[in-house]
């Protein structure tokens, strides 16, 4: 036990959140005495008649395209055969059934049969990386092979379905091991249950395996009873809490079947009307400011607002406003790919996974907000074929509630501190900057925010130029964890060695830096768009120091010039970091770096002229320190470029980096 982290923890809670997680610690002491250690042997009483399922998938007709039809195919094909990607790495061993407890990055394996609030998931030297633990616990691999099922009728696929859930309900009785340790685990596992029952309809095996089995019913009031009294709160009620009631709600929509559903049902209504509110800024994006949450918190709402919609419980106007705000928000943020920003922390989570590998989570999302609620004017054309949207839009059986849409594409989001600058008229190779100047993250904690004030992120044609080098991992290798959400590992400035905002954990952040808008102009058209901003994490300093950054573009000479200064009344070390993509290649003699990347029509190039008075180097996969990094997804780690300016900096000392692209590209 980690007795200072606890110290820190502790000291991010208000006096309400304290008693309630004492009351929560009654709670699990009270449930030790309810630990089932064998399934067989639990003796939960379950409905006497369960009812037959009710919440099937309305078929208004052949609705998801062959390119997913094919896709969903040859992933149950591979799972058949056991192989299956999980966070980065590529498993061969999910046939019948994988190792629910094993990390295979590792070869730890996790407790079975301990008391779940016994084991410390935090612990890398107990668990391994817990992530790749829960992933397949989440049973998102069994909604593909049930939607491949639910298209092809392949009674092979429903057959292996029920064989891993059988094995994973034997292998997790109720409070025994890793699995029920966490309320996010739960709530998606729930909206995945769901699913599977819904797209094995019409499979004859499908109502033995779920309302006419005492197992499942068991497990069923389990996790329900379990999300009733053990909802995270406070500090923690970030997304978490989204998943965690998007699961209760739907569960208790779809499998009415106990006592206390429509209680369950109604307080995970009223929570997500609420929560969706609140973690939600005005302007259509999520308050975590990390953009793989932004998108897992309009899955999980989708989800359970769809099925209440099915269901006749609907929850309402508001949350449809919520819902189409955020999309709307993605489709005025994604680039001329249709990829987002690479914002903060991200873990490839899906709220409702029901597309095989290679799908378009962007393109999908976008979808179905076209499906739901029409594409705005100005929205990107979205591309691809997923068959999420075809299969969720059927729940939506009448018009949805009309709201007010942006008249134009946004570009600035005041209230979440983000600002794009682009090239507004949708060519292939387009300029696409964002920069940052706003909160560090949600709530006390900032769970999943980067110390990245006034970073900015710059593709060309979609393909990173100035990269935000991602995530990696969470809490399994502290040092990785610790340089992917550094100020070093983001494009702006470091100050005396230090990040801009105090981390205390690989969640918990202690001091926050806070980001301010000093200036926007000409974001949305004319010759020259320009962002000026200011943070304040460098006060904490001695002499103290506010870091000023403007970023210029000007659209006709292809050119973004990055001016840095310090307001401080000393002088300061200083270390600026520009992360290349790593698909960029680059030549850096003295302060001036040539690049070239592979572009549609050949190869483009560029020049960054780097600010004098630094001393400039290449680094490239370094490991120790850790440097020179670009994390795709997570669990993943590639070399790419990274350029490092090292000097002293004074007040009102500029620091200019004027980045040149040619207008024309080598084939």
């Amino acid at each position: 036990m980690n007795l200072g982290w606890y110290a820190r923890r502790l000291a991010s809670m208000s006096p309400a959140e304290m008693a309630g997680r004492a009351r929560d610690e009654l709670t699990r002491r009270h449930w030790r005495g309810r630990q089932v250690t064998d399934a067989d042997a639990d003796s939960t009483s379950t409905p006497v008649a369960c009812p037959a399922f009710a919440a099937r998938l309305p078929r208004d007709g052949d609705d998801v395209p062959e390119e997913a039809r094919v896709r969903l195919k040859e992933a149950a094909e591979g799972l058949l055969g056991g192989r299956w990607p999980v966070l980065g790495r590529e498993r061969d061993d999910m046939a019948p059934a994988p190792d629910w407890f094993l990390d295979p990055t590792t070869g730890r394996r996790a407790s079975d049969r301990t008391y779940c609030f016994d084991i410390d998931y935090r612990d890398p030297a107990a668990v391994g990386d817990v992530k790749q633990v829960w992933e397949p616990s989440r049973h998102q691999y069994l909604t593909v092979l049930a939607a491949a099922y639910h298209l092809h009728g392949d009674e092979r696929y429903a057959q292996a379905v029920a064989t891993q859930l059988r094995s994973w309900w034997a292998a997790n009785p109720f409070l025994s091991g890793i699995h029920w340790t966490s309320g996010v685990e739960l709530g998606v596992r729930l909206l995945s249950w769901v699913w599977i029952r819904r797209l094995l309809d019409g499979w004859s095996g499908a109502g033995p395996l779920f309302e006419g089995n005492d197992t499942f019913l068991r497990q069923l009031r389990h996790h329900q009873e379990w999300l009733a009294l053990l909802p995270s709160h406070g500090s923690s009620a970030n997304n978490h809490l989204l998943a965690e009631m998007a699961g209760q709600f739907v569960a208790s929509c779809a499998f009415p079947w106990f006592p206390e559903s429509a209680a369950w049902r109604e307080t995970a209504a009223a929570t997500l009307r609420r929560e969706l509110a609140r973690q939600t800024f005005g302007c259509g994006l999520n308050r975590e400011l990390a953009t793989d949450y932004h998108g897992f918190v309009l899955e999980v709402g989708l989800a359970a607002t769809l099925e209440g919609e099915l269901a006749g419980h609907r929850l309402g106007a508001p949350a449809w406003d919520t819902l189409r705000r955020m999309i709307d928000a993605l489709a005025a943020v994604v680039d001329v790919r249709l990829r987002p920003p690479r914002q903060g922390d991200g873990d490839n989570g899906d709220g409702l996974l029901l597309d095989g590998p290679g799908y378009d989570r962007w393109a999908s999302l976008l979808a179905t907000g076209a499906a739901l609620f029409g594409p705005a004017a100005w929205w990107p054309t979205e591309s691809g074929a997923d068959a999420r949207t075809g299969l969720w839009t059927r729940l939506a059986n009448r018009p949805l509630p009309a709201g007010i849409r942006p008249a134009r594409r946004p570009s600035l989001f005041p209230d979440a501190g983000m600002a794009i600058l682009r090239d507004q008229d949708g060519r292939s190779d387009e300029l696409w900057c964002r920069a940052d100047h706003g909160p560090h993250g949600y709530l006390s904690i900032a769970a999943h925010a980067h110390a990245d004030a006034l970073a900015i992120e710059l593709r060309v044609g979609g393909v990173d130029l100035l990269a935000d080098p991602g995530t990696y991992c969470y809490g399994a290798e502290p040092i990785w964890r610790a340089w992917f959400r550094s100020t070093l590992a983001h494009n702006t400035l470091e100050v005396d060695g230090v990040d801009q905002s105090v981390a205390a954990g690989a969640h918990l952040w202690t001091r926050q830096a806070r980001g301010e808008l000093e200036q926007a102009t000409g974001l949305d058209g004319g010759p020259v768009a320009e962002w000026r901003a200011a943070h304040y994490g460098y006060c904490r300093l001695r002499p103290p120091a506010v870091h000023h950054r403007s970023v210029r573009l000007d659209r006709r000479a292809r050119q973004l010039v990055i001016e840095d200064r310090l307001e401080t009344a000393g002088v300061h070390d200083c270390r600026l970091a520009f992360h290349l993509g790593p698909d960029v290649a680059c030549t850096l003699e003295g302060g001036r770096a040539e690049l070239e990347w592979p572009a549609d029509s050949g190869r483009q190039s560029a020049t960054l002229a780097l600010p004098d008075g630094l001393a400039w180097r290449r680094l490239k996969g370094r490991t120790d320190p850790p440097a020179g990094w670009y994390s795709p997804g997570f669990g993943v780690r590639v070399p790419a470029v990274t350029l490092l300016g090292d000097g002293r900096i004074g007040d009102g000392q500029a620091l200019v980096t004027v980045l040149q692209l040619d207008r024309g590209s080598t084939s």
